[in-house]
């Protein structure tokens, strides 16, 4: 639901860009007024398709409405939300338990493997203890098991 929310609320901020980009393109394509109090202003307005804009703009506003209107929709409603949340709840309490288990799966593995680790450093420990005695006493007789 939080999801919705946020995309909900990214539409509406959309929307409002929408509606600011749409009044600024307004503002450059309109028509110059004079005032009978001011002196008159030689700028024209720039020459582009008042009906480009237009359809862009409203093209724009309508998709944005309807994606607005979609995730309203797809809230859910007060009525179904106890409903949905037992059950959701219910689901993320199977898939934790489930979880659980495969975690305990994991550790029991990893905690042979340790203990296999742990007995070849031992091994590898005498070894290098036996090759040290070797070295030193070359007149030794190694081990033999």
């Amino acid at each position: 639901m939080a999801d919705r929310l946020t995309q909900l609320q990214d539409a509406v901020n959309a929307q409002a860009d929408n509606f600011c980009n749409s009044i600024g393109v307004l503002q450059q394509i309109a028509t110059q007024t004079k005032f009978p109090d001011r002196g008159s202003s030689n700028q024209s307005a720039p020459q582009t398709s008042q009906e480009d804009f237009t359809l862009t703009f409203a093209s724009l506003i309508a998709r944005c409405a309807k994606d607005i209107d979609f995730l309203i929709e797809s809230l859910p409603s007060e009525e179904s939300s106890t409903e949905l949340q037992l059950a959701s709840l219910r689901r993320l309490e199977q898939e934790n338990s489930d979880a659980a288990t495969k975690l305990k799966e994991v550790i029991g593995r990893g905690e042979a493997l340790l203990h296999r680790v742990q007995s070849a450093l031992t091994d590898i420990s005498q070894s290098q203890i036996e090759m040290q005695k070797l070295e030193n006493d070359p007149n030794s007789v190694p081990d033999v098991l």
